[in-house]
C-alpha cells in the first residue's frame, strides 16, 4: 500500500567540496514585515545623489557631438569633413561644461539634503 502522507525534504544545499551554503533560501518572504523590508532594501538609488564623473561627462558629451554631426549633414546639408571638425570642438566644449554643471548642481542637492538632514536632527532634539 503507498504511503500517502510523504514528507517533503529539503534540498541538499552542498557542494562537491563539501562547504554548504548557510544563506537562506531568496524565496518568498515569510511574512509581512520582511516583504517590507525587502522592498526597502531595493530602493533605486536616485541618479542624482550620484556624484558626477568624467567619463559619464565624456559620454554624454560624445553622444550629443554625435546628434549634432547627423543634424548638419542631414538638415543643414554641410559638408561631411567640416561637420566632423565642428563635432570635435563640440566634444571638447561640452565634456568639461557638462561635467562642470553636474558638479555644480550635485554640490547644491548635497547642500540641500544635508540642511534638510540636520533641520530633521533639530526636531528631533526638540521633541525629547
Amino acid at each position: 500500500m503507498p504511503q500517502s502522507r510523504k514528507r517533503r525534504r529539503r534540498k541538499h544545499r552542498g557542494t562537491q567540496g563539501g562547504s554548504i551554503d548557510r544563506r537562506p533560501a531568496r524565496g518568498r518572504p515569510r511574512s509581512r514585515d520582511e516583504a517590507r523590508a525587502r522592498a526597502r532594501s531595493r530602493q533605486k538609488v536616485d541618479r542624482r545623489d550620484l556624484a558626477p564623473t568624467w567619463s559619464r561627462a565624456f559620454w554624454r558629451g560624445l553622444i550629443g557631438a554625435g546628434i549634432f554631426l547627423l543634424l548638419m549633414v542631414t538638415l543643414l546639408r554641410q559638408p561631411f569633413g567640416g561637420a566632423v571638425a565642428l563635432s570635435g570642438l563640440m566634444v571638447v566644449m561640452y565634456v568639461p561644461l557638462g561635467y562642470y554643471v553636474d558638479r555644480f548642481f550635485w554640490q547644491r542637492r548635497m547642500r540641500q539634503l544635508q540642511a534638510k538632514r540636520a533641520e530633521e536632527r533639530a526636531a528631533r532634539h526638540v521633541g525629547r
